[in-house]
């Protein structure tokens, strides 16, 4: 039986959810039962103490990373020089070069020429790039010719008096050898530290290092290396490391950023994506083609830098590989994390959706597998074993779990290949936990068949992901309650809701109650992404952001740094009271847009449940009675139909009625012109990102579904398989009765949902901590919630430790300002009963010494 999301309440158990402030939007209203004229509304929270609950593993909350919005590269991997083995190029992103990020500079008369070459002087084949330096001999004994590198971001962040260590492999062909300067400077050229000079001798290639120690403090710097005399210069893997790296560690890690991630005292670590694993060619990096855009492939990370390939980054530019899969298995565990690497299954996800039929490259991709956990787990004795030992670490890592693929929508083909790298990992290695996963989604067709297919294969867990409106998060707190605790374990491998606002770092903290809760079910969860340089990102929520010199926090790092630092051994049962609420009926005007596509529309009617017309538009007086809400597309009546005629614009809705409608019908006809995708036609709109649509031919043309969006965050509530036809004209009927919708697609029904999730605003869950009893409470709305607490027993200390989150609801941490941080208290009275009153839009954490 596949798991269902019911709304049904758990004897004990708090379960429902939240609209808090605008996340509403009037989508959804509810009304205190018991708030008093001063904004307090009353609760009772009972703790059973005698009770036991699950056991909560030491593991139960981790981090995920992946190399998104630029976390890798200028983010946690602390190198400073952006491109420097110059492999950039367009297969990264269509504006590189293989000269990005730097400049030719001269001095003294100096000139020459500087060239990326691909030759057979190169350093080596998988890092296949290097600049050739020819100088012309001129400039005197003062001239100087070479290049400059900017850095990420403003530049090259310095600190006075720390040192910075420079490393280059170089080859000249000059007899009497070429003498290399290194310098760090800024933009204009004024010199910040005492220049490097090294005298590179022979034409074969070699290593040079030295130090730097710059004599100011800036974020803008810049890294020089240029040469005297005449002759050519080659050079490749052009580096500038901080020495204070976290823990100390050559080739490693930018220390704020690894320090914020260890501060969260993550249980696992999972890496290296996300998209990246199962994205491109599964091909290797190999003559004859040299395939950049391929799949993350652990094999090509490991051993010396400067002979790891390259890679173009799923997310539009350049990666790398300077952080690889030893540097993952080190931070772990410096972090104390357990390791937990995906590797690809040979089905491409994140839109691609393809599946490679090459049974000898299965074969291969099976067996690197095995050769990771060698890697990992293997004797010094072993080739792979051996290699880790080489690089600098004899003892194992101890890998217990091992995720295959990631998000592919192809369930079919996916398990198929899931099936044959099981089979072959548990012959050799029974001990290796193998999880699998359910898609790209919390919901909906592939969801669904990959939860049958695990759960008949008898799979030991399953990796769900998804990313949600606030609202979802608020309303699915129940979410695990009705998962079969004989079925599959959960990895929730990636979750956020969308957006960084405190308003949905609440929403995510109610929700992760629900998996406290449900922890005999859902053993491991992990928010993401994790990082996200602020100038460069592809992807909004983030945990942790960061420029070239600073490092902050968002509001859900704080609530996840809170449950991580808190978990507890086990769940203690408890129960609260509930906040009862009316819910209204669905209300809203109606709205047309469209997706990539240019679509027509036309006899638009909706009528009202007594069959009287609010509005009938066959558009032959023009298009007046509609508003343009997203400001985009072009919309144009054309032979009596309104087209949206910009193939390449995204969500172009326009609307028409009264935000009060309710209990009404629309019909409209639909046309597709052109375009990758179908129609949007929009009910129950109350304003800029608050809507239900019909996203009919969506995601490509490849499904259609019902979506719910709320302050922008979107949530399916129903999806077929369905797919338009260009050219063809399709009858579009919804059905509003007040929160039931009825569809029709060509006067067939086409499915039905009642949008009635209970909506909640006071959470809790209580766990035990060795002695402690640890209340968590989430109370995500504006009325404060004064709480009668019975704790279950009187063997209580006097005085309770407090944590709290609290603030604004739209508050946002930034680099300048943090308005959400947690405040630590005691709390005097306790005893077996007693009053708190939890303010409003907070996360309080009240640990009880229980003796």
């Amino acid at each position: 039986m596949r798991p269902r999301h019911r709304t049904t309440r758990r004897a004990g158990v708090l379960t429902g959810g939240l609209l808090a402030g605008s996340l509403a939007a009037g989508l959804l209203t509810q009304t205190p039962a018991a708030a008093d004229p001063a904004g307090v509304t009353d609760y009772t929270l009972t703790v059973d103490a005698a009770a036991t609950g699950p056991a909560i593993n030491p593991t139960q909350y981790g981090v995920f990373f992946e190399d998104i919005n630029n976390a890798a590269d200028g983010g946690l991997y602390a190198e400073l020089v952006q491109n420097r083995s110059f492999e950039f190029g367009p297969a990264d992103n269509r504006s590189y070069t293989p000269l990005t990020s730097w400049q030719q500079t001269a001095s003294g008369g100096a000139t020459g020429t500087v060239k990326v070459v691909d030759d057979a002087e190169r350093l080596n084949e998988r890092n296949r790039n290097h600049l050739r330096v020819d100088l012309a001999g001129t400039g005197g004994t003062t001239g100087r010719f070479g290049v400059v590198n900017s850095g990420y971001g403003t530049g090259i962040a310095l600190t006075e008096g720390r040192r910075y260590d420079f490393s280059v492999w170089a080859r000249t062909d000059r007899p009497a050898g070429t003498r290399l300067t290194t310098d760090l400077r800024t933009a204009d050229g004024t010199v910040l530290t005492a220049p490097l000079g090294i005298t590179v001798r022979g034409d074969r290639w070699t290593k040079y290092t030295g130090t730097l120690v710059p004599k100011v403090t800036t974020t803008a710097a810049r890294l020089a290396v240029t040469a005297a005399g005449s002759g050519t210069l080659r050079l490749d893997m052009v580096s500038l490391f901080p020495r204070d790296t976290y823990k100390g560690r050559a080739n490693g890690l930018r220390k704020d950023l690894a320090e914020k991630i260890a501060a969260l005292n993550p249980g696992f670590l999972r890496f290296p994506g996300g998209c990246l694993v199962n994205t491109g060619s599964h091909y290797a990096y190999e003559a004859p083609n040299w395939e950049r855009r391929r799949s993350y492939q652990w094999k090509d990370t490991v051993g010396p830098v400067e002979q790891r390939a390259v890679n173009a980054n799923f997310w539009g530019y350049h990666q790398s590989y300077g952080l690889g899969y030893y540097e993952y298995f080190q931070f772990a565990e410096d972090i104390g994390a357990m390791p937990l690497p995906v590797v690809p299954a040979l089905v491409t996800g994140c839109g691609q959706n393809q599946a490679t039929d090459d049974p000898a490259l299965l074969k291969r991709h099976i067996q690197d597998t095995l050769d990771l956990i060698e890697f990992a787990n293997g004797p010094v004795t072993s080739p792979w074993g051996r290699k880790r030992a080489e690089m600098g670490h004899p003892k194992p890592f101890g890998l217990t779990h091992l995720g295959v693929g990631n998000e592919e929508n192809l369930p079919d083909a996916f398990f198929a290949r899931f099936t044959e790298f099981r089979k072959a990992i548990e012959a050799e290695h029974p001990e290796i936990t193998i999880v699998s996963n359910s898609g790209p989604a919390s919901e909906g067709a592939t969801f669904d068949r990959l939860w049958d297919l695990n759960r008949r294969a008898g799979v030991d867990m399953v990796d769900e992901h998804y990313y949600n409106s606030p609202q979802w998060f608020l309303e699915n707190n129940d979410r695990y309650d009705s998962y079969d605790r004989n079925g599959p374990k959960v990895f929730l491998g990636e979750y956020a809701s969308r957006d960084n606002r405190f308003a949905n770092a609440l929403s995510e903290a109610a929700f992760m109650t629900g998996l406290e809760r449900n922890a005999d079910v859902v053993k491991l969860a992990s928010y993401a992404p994790l990082l996200a340089d602020v100038d460069k990102n592809q992807w909004r929520p983030d945990m942790i952001w960061f420029d070239n010199h600073r490092s902050w926090g968002s509001t859900s790092y704080e609530v996840q740094k809170l449950f991580m630092n808190n978990t507890g051994d086990r769940v203690v049962p408890s129960r609260a009271s509930t906040t009862p609420s009316v819910s209204g009926p669905i209300t809203g005007a109606v709205g047309l847009s469209t997706w990539a596509t240019s679509a027509a529309y036309d006899d638009v009617e909706v009528t009202a449940a007594n069959g009287d017309t609010l509005l009938k538009d066959d558009f032959t007086a023009g298009a007046s009675r509609w508003t343009p809400v997203a400001g985009r597309g072009t919309w144009a009546v054309q032979d009596g139909a309104y087209v949206q005629t910009d193939e390449a614009a995204e969500d172009t809705l326009v609307t028409a009625g009264d935000p009060g409608w309710q209990d009404y019908d629309l019909k409209v006809k639909a046309t597709k012109k052109s375009g990758k995708e179908g129609f949007l036609v929009a009910f129950g709109v109350r304003g800029t990102g608050n809507h239900y649509w019909w996203n009919l031919g969506g995601w490509g043309n490849t499904r259609s579904a019902v979506e719910k969006a709320v302050d922008g965050g979107k949530q399916t509530l129903l999806e077929h398989p369905t797919t338009i036809e260009t050219g063809r004209t399709y009858d579009i009927r919804v059905q509003v009765r007040g929160r039931e919708v009825t569809l029709y697609l060509d006067g067939q029904k086409w499915g039905s949902f009642t949008d009635d999730k209970a909506a909640e605003p006071f959470r809790q869950v209580v766990t035990r901590d060795k002695g402690d009893l640890v209340v968590k409470v989430v109370n995500a709305q504006a009325a404060a919630a004064r709480t009668t607490i019975d704790l279950g027993t009187s063997k209580v200390a006097p005085t309770a430790r407090l944590t709290t989150l609290e603030g604004a609801p739209d508050a946002v941490n930034s680099a300048d300002a943090q308005p959400i941080r947690p405040r630590t208290s005691t709390l005097p009275g306790i005893a077996r009963t007693f009053t708190y009153t939890f303010p409003a839009h907070s996360v309080t954490f009240l640990r009880v010494e229980a003796r």
